[in-house]
């Protein structure tokens, strides 16, 4: 048991102090070759929307760099790396046990941890040289999304054998079948779709730390020590990233970050069999997503209504008249209180 708490911690304490000790040097290169937005949003988006206009002043976009989440997946690799090594390099029990990068467990989440934030880095750059306003890049993106999603799918149904979905507080779970590859399709997509949370310093780091902070005390609770070592490792490369974070923001998590953590997320969530409690441990995202969703459908099918002054969510508090920062707050007091009910509810339902 201590091992495993050890095993937990250390990583993850590491992974900060890696993400601390990069960070500088990172900055660095990213404001010396100016890796920030070339047009303002608020010259290319709802022009007419004086909220938009407003909340997007645009002056921060053009002269902050967008690609600080290369800090949390660039920590979380420098991190394993260094477990594997001390364990190759002094073999012992212990070593052998502190490294937690196994194929079981914590293979697959890594690589839809890269593949996620490759896709990011590639749109990052794209928004970054200016050429990412089409609608057809998104729809390629989300293509591409869906592809990746097939391909997890099929591994956790051909590979693992898994076709079901457990249901807190029942022993009989959702019997899938060949049907499971879709709806990890469809979870995967509407977990991606999220990534409009990021918007405020220090808004999307804090939710994603709470998040994966709760997945790590739910991995540990199913005895998924190698799942829980990745969950806090993420967290601690968050919480690195958040140090630079605090406004005004040194760095934007952009889209290598964010994306990154929602493929990443949805990984971890059908490993440790709790698809059914995500929305609430990531109830913060939920809501921001679900904004969106109804503003774009009263917009286009009860005659151009706007449900919110301006969507996601954290906007429309803005444009009521709250401070970013308090808005952030209040979004991390959220994002705690719903992920310790559903890290309760997961252990209960054991």
């Amino acid at each position: 048991m201590i091992i495993n708490v050890i095993k937990i911690f250390l990583p993850t304490t590491l992974a900060f102090l890696i993400g601390i000790a990069l960070t500088p040097r990172l900055t660095t290169y990213m404001y010396t070759h100016k890796l920030w937005r070339r047009t303002k949003r608020n010259e290319i988006g709802d022009i007419t929307n004086v909220d938009y206009k407003k909340i997007h002043d645009g002056e921060s976009e053009v002269s902050t760099p967008r690609v600080g989440g290369i800090i949390i997946w660039l920590s979380t690799i420098v991190c394993i790396a260094l477990m594997w090594a001390l364990s190759k390099i002094m073999p012992s029990e212990l070593t052998a046990k502190l490294d937690f990068y196994s194929r079981s467990q914590t293979l697959v989440p890594l690589a839809a941890l890269l593949f996620g934030a490759a896709i990011g880095l590639v749109d990052d750059i794209a928004q970054i040289r200016g050429t990412i306003e089409r609608i057809s890049h998104r729809y390629i993106k989300i293509l591409i999304v869906m592809g990746l999603g097939a391909l997890i799918g099929t591994w956790f149904f051909a590979k693992l054998g898994i076709t079901t979905i457990a249901v807190p507080f029942s022993n009989v779970p959702i019997e899938l079948g060949v049907l499971f590859i879709p709806f990890f399709i469809i979870v995967l997509v509407a977990v991606f779709s999220t990534s409009v949370i990021d918007g405020m310093d220090g808004l999307a780091g804090g939710v994603f730390a709470v998040i994966f902070s709760a997945y790590a005390a739910i991995a540990f609770g199913q005895n998924q020590v190698d799942i829980a070592a990745l969950c806090g490792v993420i967290a601690g490369s968050i919480l690195a990233f958040l140090w630079f974070n605090i406004p005004p923001a040194r760095f934007y998590m952009g889209e290598t970050g964010i994306l990154g953590l929602t493929v990443l997320l949805t990984v971890v969530a059908f490993l440790t069999d709790t698809v059914l409690i995500l929305p609430l441990i990531a109830l913060p995202l939920v809501a921001t997503t679900a904004s969106n969703i109804i503003q774009i459908t009263g917009y286009k099918y009860f005659g151009k209504r706007r449900v919110f002054r301006i969507a996601p969510l954290h906007h429309h508090f803005h444009a009521l008249g709250w401070s970013k920062e308090k808005i952030v707050m209040r979004y991390w007091i959220v994002s705690i209180i719903a992920a310790i009910m559903g890290v309760v509810i997961v252990l209960l339902s054991k």
